[in-house]
């Protein structure tokens, strides 16, 4: 534990990707077995504990200080793992009795009795110091956030072994913690896992972002256009070991999604599919808000069964049967995947259809009417592009509609996490509306923690500590002055926000000192320039 604590809190402490993954590399080299599997594991999100709760570790830490004095504590900090490390009173000097190894926590928290746990975790508070407290609490909760992703420690693993992270990625999913057979493979010691008939996720193919002067070099004969739908991407796995769906960054979403990972479990074998996940409504795509309302649960309401019901719409298929078609070019990879739909009808899927053009000026005019679609643009493949993991620059373009903006007033600002928890980067920001009393009041419509430069980050840090006016555990409240132009792709009413809007994308455009916030926008006439709504709600 003594060696993961140091792991983390260096990882904290350095801002640089390149350093980050020089820490990764030694602690892999020299963490013994299975300590760096399950550290590994806790990266990435792997490791859940049913009885580790949170309140747990309240109740217990209130036995040994105050109850005051850690509600302010940790109001004051606003994470309770490091709270508890701090607070916890020093416990007896034992020498010959060191803090737990990262392996015997983690089976010690699957197997002891939940009544056992508050001692045992006592007992190992007593036997560390703040920063072995700190991590062990840290591998309890979850949420590390010390700017680590499961990515960065897998191109760790990959550059130790002189392969490619994407290598990784195909193989990860077949794994389970500690990953022995994992390092095994990484140390040369054994062969690559075999994992032919599991149920494991493909790196996607990503686009870049078209530019003027990108589009003024293609020919459009080479090209193939298609909608750029508002959901969220999946690759949908049926292999004889199972079925999956994944998002775009491997997480397994299928319990979310069970009406789709129903249809999947339907398919023959041995196919891999690439597509969008959409809430869809008489076949036709529903708004993004609607399907925002069934992400990150871990299983949803019969209700939102029936109210949100999802489809997948398909852009290509991976892997045909036993075959392997990545390397085909794009059109031939459309025919298998035209003829792979016509021969299985699959349940909750269609086909996201290629549109017909002649020219760019044709397009263009497409990707202008996409707003009111409720679509987010175009793309762009190349009739003979491979499919390629990650983001190859040349063969996809997405074509994205112009943002929309909206001058808003910052109100309260946050920490950020990894290389930014150290400044005030996550800025709430509102605008103006007529309250009850016909007063104008700032009611919150969204956040962003990005869009501007480092340069633009230091001063909002700044601006934030020299004009806050009152604290609520980690955040900020600030003064009602600050304007931030704010872009943002689209907007829908929401009953569940207080100003009843919801942004789609928003981020920070531009810092706005030049304006008095008095003359930043209102809402009923954002909403009726961009919802055709004039209702906004008033305060009580």
């Amino acid at each position: 534990m003594i060696a993961f604590a140091a792991l983390l809190e260096r990882l904290t402490f350095t801002p640089s990707r390149n350093a980050k993954l020089a820490i990764l590399r030694d602690y892999f080299v020299s963490a013994p077995d299975p300590d760096r599997g399950f550290a590994l594991a806790a990266m990435a999100g792997a490791l859940s504990f049913k009885a580790a709760k949170p309140a747990m570790i309240r109740e217990l830490t209130m036995r040994r200080v105050d109850p005051v004095l850690f509600e302010w504590s940790y109001d004051y900090v606003g994470d309770l793992a490091e709270t508890v490390a701090l607070i916890w009173p020093p416990g007896e000097l034992r020498p010959n009795r060191p803090p737990p190894g990262v392996g015997e926590v983690v089976e010690a928290l699957h197997t002891t009795p939940k009544a056992a746990l508050p001692d045992l975790l006592a007992d190992w508070l007593d036997a560390s110091d703040a920063s072995v407290r700190y991590a062990l609490l840290k591998l309890m909760t979850g949420s590390l956030r010390v700017g680590a992703s499961a990515r960065l420690a897998k191109t760790a693993l990959a550059e130790i072994a002189g392969i490619e992270p994407d290598d990784i990625e195909e193989v990860w999913h077949g794994l389970e913690p500690p990953y022995t057979a994992l390092f095994a493979w990484i140390e040369g010691r054994e062969a690559r896992p075999d994992l032919q008939d599991a149920p494991v996720f493909r790196p996607p193919m990503l686009a870049h972002p078209l530019e003027e002067v990108d589009l003024a070099s293609l020919d459009p004969a080479d090209w193939r256009a298609e909608w750029k739908w508002d959901g969220i991407r999946v690759q949908l796995v049926r292999t004889r070991g199972g079925a999956r769906i994944y998002s775009r960054t491997a997480d397994d979403i299928g319990l979310a999604f069970p009406e789709i990972l129903d249809a999947v479990e339907r398919l023959p074998d041995d196919v891999v599919l690439d597509g969008e996940l959409l809430v869809m409504r008489d076949g036709e795509p529903a708004p993004f808000s609607d399907l925002q309302q069934r992400l990150n649960r871990k299983a949803p309401t019969g209700a939102m069964l029936k109210d949100m019901p999802t489809g997948v719409r398909l852009y290509d298929i991976l892997f045909d049967s036993d075959n392997d078609v990545r390397g085909l070019p794009f059109d031939e990879r459309r025919r298998r995947l035209e003829m792979w739909f016509e021969r299985n009808a699959p349940q909750r899927m269609d086909l996201s259809p290629l549109i017909a053009f002649e020219d760019f000026s044709q397009l263009e005019r497409h990707r202008e009417d996409a707003r009111a679609a409720s679509i987010e643009g175009l793309m762009l493949k190349r009739g003979d592009s491979a499919y390629l993991p990650g983001r190859p620059k040349g063969p996809w373009w997405k074509w994205k509609r112009a943002p929309l903006t909206v001058d808003a007033v910052m109100m309260y600002a946050q920490r950020g996490h990894g290389k930014r928890s150290s400044y005030y980067s996550d800025y709430t920001f509102g605008l103006w509306r007529e309250n009850a009393d016909g007063e104008e009041e700032l009611v919150p419509i969204g956040k962003a923690y990005f869009g501007f430069t480092d340069q633009e980050l230091a001063f909002l840090d700044r601006w934030v500590r020299h004009h806050t006016v009152g604290r609520f555990g980690p955040v900020r409240e600030v003064e009602k002055s600050l304007v931030l132009e704010i872009a943002f792709d689209a907007a829908q009413l929401s009953a569940r926000h207080k100003s009843g809007v919801a942004l789609r994308f928003p981020r920070v455009a531009r810092i706005r000192t030049d304006k008095p916030a008095a003359e930043a926008d209102r809402l009923a006439a954002f909403m009726r320039a961009y919802l055709g709504d004039t209702s906004a709600p008033t305060g009580p």
